[in-house]
């Protein structure tokens, strides 16, 4: 789908927002951005939020330096396209491949993550590092997919200018309890993806282990959210508590508009019920 074709779609939903990923972007100059901003806006929609994948765990050294320079360009398209209140690139660790040890991992993830932080905090935008499982054009899951490997790196980075995109669902597609976790990073939290992802039924948090080729795992099914696994009671509990007033982004529609309606429907309430629309819910597709 065109994006231009997609944004007047978004502008339907009654989102305050749109996330991009990268490869919705035909160019990065600056003509073809202001026509992608400005497009947005004639939607009353803005896009603080890109979800962009790094892969800083390649055990080569050029292939992590081009991944630096690609989420350089990512931080100046967000300092060109988001508001100037708050915007945002996501950060990954990478691919857990075998040849790649996890004292390697950590330290190479936090090493670029670093390195960026003051390009990011020159251009005002926020890194925000997700609990992820797998960007779609990968071949292996996230080397920081267990919680451990995560915290470990997260703690270890101390910026104003990082912080999480808590992602509920890739927490349990980990094998993992998603408000165990929320209670690690609730204060850092700066971003949340919002979804219901669950796995098929007769398949077996094995079988995502198992699958190493690119895209998402057919054991796993996206849901409209709030009728999932999730908690989202608990969740924005503990997230109004800790003071959060971020962008939540939808990850919905793979069934559909009408899921998607619902989606944003189901968060609009949630978010009049616990923040008094303090917080902002956006389309960030999936």
């Amino acid at each position: 789908m065109d994006l231009f074709e997609w944004i007047k779609i978004a502008g339907t939903l009654d989102a305050d927002g749109l996330e991009l990923y990268p490869l919705f972007l035909r160019r990065l100059d600056a003509s073809y951005l202001q026509e992608v901003k400005d497009a947005a806006q004639s939607f009353g929609l803005e896009i603080p939020m890109m979800c962009s994948s790094p892969d800083f765990t390649h055990p080569d050294p050029d292939f992590r330096r081009n991944e630096i320079e690609k989420m350089k360009q990512m931080i100046d398209v967000m300092a060109f396209l988001g508001p100037a209140d708050f915007r945002s690139c996501r950060v990954l660790s990478g691919q857990r491949r075998e040849v790649v040890s996890r004292d390697q991992g950590i330290r190479f993830t936090v090493e670029l993550i670093e390195e960026l932080l003051p390009y990011a905090e020159q251009k005002n935008v926020h890194l925000v590092m997700e609990n992820h499982y797998k960007d779609g054009f990968w071949v292996y899951s996230e080397f920081a997919q267990q919680s451990e490997v995560f915290l470990e790196i997260v703690s270890q980075i101390s910026s104003p200018w990082f912080g999480i995109n808590y992602d509920p669902s890739n927490a349990l597609v980990a094998g993992e309890e998603p408000l165990r976790l929320l209670d690690h990073v609730k204060s850092r939290t700066l971003t949340m993806h919002a979804s219901d992802r669950y796995l098929k039924n007769g398949y077996t948090l094995e079988d995502l282990k198992k699958h190493t080729s690119e895209g998402y795992s057919n054991a796993l099914s996206h849901g409209v959210i709030g009728k999932g696994m999730n908690d989202y009671d608990a969740i924005f509990k503990e997230l109004k508590e800790s003071g959060f007033n971020g962008w939540i982004s939808i990850e919905d529609g793979v069934n559909g508009l009408d899921e998607l309606r619902q989606s944003v429907r189901f968060l609009r309430e949630k978010i009049s019920q616990y923040f008094s629309e303090t917080s902002t819910v956006q389309n960030g597709g999936v």
